[in-house]
């Protein structure tokens, strides 16, 4: 069975606790699980991790790359949280690594302040979700899923 790696990154940790307005009431937790039943119900593993940390998401990227080189993994959903708007080491790591990438955000940062309209990810990532809620992990996975999304 192949797989799909959901990567979030810092204060994604506190969804359903930080700005509910703009996040909405889910957990990391319930994220999780609606990532792992799309997953099931789509014929694929989902592993989901978070980290504060942006070397671990550089690390964890690299290695997608390589399982991806491998056969053993289809992509990366990557909700860079914040990251999205500063990180030359992720962008970097997408694109050194081959890794096919969904960039995602649970809500709608071109609705939001200035500096989150610019992602330095965008450029490297297959596609992006935006503004959709939790929902949208789904549509990500889906994206790997589904013949002829160019994935």
């Amino acid at each position: 069975m192949s797989a799909i790696l959901v990567l979030n990154g810092p204060n994604l940790n506190l969804l359903g606790v930080r700005e509910p307005g703009v996040y909405g009431a889910h957990t990391l937790a319930d994220v999780e699980a609606l990532c792992k039943a799309e997953g099931e119900a789509r014929g694929v593993r989902v592993e989901c991790r978070q980290s504060n940390h942006e070397g671990d998401l550089v690390d964890w990227l690299q290695e997608a790359g390589r399982e991806v080189a491998a056969g053993r993994l289809r992509g990366v959903v990557l909700n860079a949280g914040a990251y999205t708007h500063t990180s030359i080491a992720l962008r970097d790591a997408i694109k050194g690594a081959s890794v096919p990438v969904i960039e995602l955000h649970i809500s709608n940062v071109h609705a939001r302040e200035e500096f989150r309209h610019h992602s330095h990810i965008s450029p490297v990532a297959r596609g992006i979700i935006v503004g959709l809620g939790v929902q949208g992990y789904a549509l990500a996975i889906a994206a790997f899923v589904v013949p002829g999304t160019g994935t």
